[in-house]
Formats: structure tokens, sequence, C-alpha cells
């Protein structure tokens, strides 16, 4: 596996910051270094905010193993929805 991780000094990150926030967008990271001494990493952001991390609420191939249709599970919950406002 290539490791994502590369090196980069402060000066040069400051004089070329839209290239290399070109290729943080793509999913590089980069440890950025100051007078050869680490002083921060750049990542990419996770776009939906859990950083990799999902719990597992349940699991639906439990009940079919193929799989419940989200239509199935959204009209249930519809019901429960309208059964407890009565």
């Amino acid at each position: 596996m290539m490791n994502k991780q590369q090196i980069v000094g402060l000066k040069e990150l400051r004089e070329n910051t839209e290239k290399y926030v070109e290729q943080i967008r793509k999913g590089k990271s980069f440890t950025v270094f100051r007078r050869s001494k680490p002083i921060f990493k750049i990542t990419p952001v996770d776009e939906w905010g859990d950083e990799g991390s999902w719990e597992t609420v349940i699991d639906f191939r439990e009940l079919n193993g193929e799989g419940v249709l989200a239509e199935d599970i959204l009209s249930s919950l519809k019901r429960l929805r309208t059964n407890k406002t009565n």
C-alpha cells in the first residue's frame, strides 16, 4: 500500500498553497516541517463529519439475507409515528 502522507516545508506550503489544497482535495495528507522539525499535519476533511466511524444500530440482513427495501422501512416508520400521535 502506498503511503499517502508526504513531507512539505512551511515556506513551500505558504508559497504554493493552492497546489497543496488541490492535492489535499484528492486525498493526500502532508506533514509540515519548519527548521527540520514537524509542526503540524494537514489531512482531508471527512465530508460526512464522522471520520469514518459508523455505529451499527440494526442490521436488516438479520431479518432477510438480502436486506430490507428502504420503502418498507419508511412506511413502517410512518405507521409508528401515526400510532404515537393517536
